[in-house]
């Protein structure tokens, strides 16, 4: 059971993550199904269905990241952790939470993503409007903050949006991030 989080708002949560994997696959499936179509309306159909797959999938495997950081129950971050280091140095005395604060309350919807830029040695936290544009490419993600309304409206209303980043943070298994931030050194 999450904190702040009702049992409700996660199966509506996770039911929608269930659509994005039914379309991914059924996506995979429709341009396999129209193999090497010399037809025009076929050609079509194939560049309009992998244009929607980025939407999709992205949509997927953000969530699938997103769920990750929950399992396990909620951890602190450790201090002595290499991303603690990353974070002090990037983000300096107010830190990591602060800063994704800072971001989530950009308005609109969307995601709050934290990358890991290994070519310059830096972090990147990021709001993403669309997860199928907008992420930066080839970088690995290291948090997930789902806000679109979806993730929290069960729970609040969308004036009550910190109220839903307060339960994020109270839940999250900071072990999976530091663990993500290790894969990338």
């Amino acid at each position: 059971m999450l904190k702040g989080i009702s049992e409700k708002q996660t199966n509506v949560h996770l039911a929608l993550y269930e659509g994005y994997v039914k379309h991914v696959n059924l996506i995979m499936a429709m341009i396999a199904a129209y193999g090497k179509t010399e037809d025009e309306g076929g050609k079509y159909a194939i560049a309009e269905l992998r244009r929607r797959f980025a939407f999709e999938f992205n949509g997927m495997r953000l969530h699938e990241l997103y769920f990750a950081q929950f399992e396990g129950g909620a951890t602190a971050p450790n201090q002595n952790s290499a991303l603690a280091s990353a974070t002090a140095e990037k983000y300096g005395e107010s830190g990591l939470i602060a800063h994704v604060r800072e971001v989530a309350g950009t308005r609109g919807i969307g995601w709050v993503i934290v990358y890991a830029d290994q070519t310059v040695k830096t972090l990147h936290t990021v709001f993403v409007n669309d997860h199928e544009v907008g992420g930066l490419a080839g970088l690995p993600i290291l948090l997930a903050l789902d806000l679109w309304e979806h993730a929290y409206m069960v729970d609040y209303v969308p004036a009550e949006k910190k109220n839903y980043i307060d339960a994020f943070f109270a839940n999250l298994n900071w072990g999976v991030v530091e663990k993500r931030f290790e894969a990338t050194r």
